[in-house]
């Protein structure tokens, strides 16, 4: 029962938080750039804190690039975290197709060019700056999540993990639209057919989650519980 509920909380939550980042770039494209980069970070960061508040038992935290460096530094069990990049990608998956049948009906230019469903396109910058971008972003934001497993009081870790979102939206959102998260990125690009420098999604945040990764030991101070 243990691990249908953590792959549930997976899901639900890479549901909710692919529908905050992409439903807010949408929204902003709907409005002629109404919402701008501050509101498009700070629901993509509202929604970060709603889903890892809501579902603590979620063991990826809802990023296939931060399972994936915990794996790396064999610090997850494999068959779980298999199973939790496998829900992400499902629930990612599933929110690209709400959007869009959501959309067509009323908004149909909203499921092509420039929008695409709020797929994450870099602006004004190629695939390498757009990559080490994505990459210093979620480093930042591994380092929270992984800082937040080791302090006494981890009940602020959706706080800790909700503002290191806003920042690394607000810094690479005008410049990569801030996915921090491969599952963001793909289930978007999946149901709108863009997948125009995709991989800038994938390489970035999983280089820099690895990098947080290994450096966590040395960074992060870890506060031990006392009596």
């Amino acid at each position: 029962m243990g691990g249908l509920r953590a792959f549930a909380a997976e899901l639900a939550g890479t549901f909710a938080l692919t529908l905050a980042g992409a439903g807010a770039l949408c929204l902003d494209y709907a409005t002629g750039g109404r919402i701008g980069p501050v509101g498009i970070a700070l629901a993509y960061a509202a929604g970060a804190m709603t889903v890892t508040h809501a579902f603590p038992s979620a063991v990826g935290r809802f990023n296939p690039a931060l399972v994936i460096a915990e794996l790396a530094v064999r610090r997850a069990d494999i068959l779980r975290g298999v199973f939790a990049l496998g829900a992400q990608l499902l629930g990612a998956m599933c929110a690209g197709l709400f959007l869009r049948a959501v959309l067509s009906g009323g908004r149909p230019e909203l499921l092509t060019g420039p929008a695409y469903l709020g797929s994450c396109l870099p602006v004004g910058i190629g695939y390498r700056a757009a990559t080490l971008v994505e990459a210093v972003a979620v480093f930042f934001l591994a380092l929270a999540a992984f800082a937040s497993d080791q302090r006494r009081a981890r009940r602020l870790g959706p706080l800790y993990i909700g503002a290191a979102t806003l920042f690394g939206s607000l810094v690479a959102g005008p410049l990569t639209g801030g996915a921090l998260n491969p599952a963001r990125a793909f289930g978007p690009a999946l149901a709108a057919g863009s997948w125009s420098m995709h991989y800038v999604y994938w390489v970035g945040p999983l280089a820099g989650a690895v990098v947080a990764a290994l450096a966590a030991p040395f960074l992060i101070h870890t506060e031990e519980n006392r009596p």
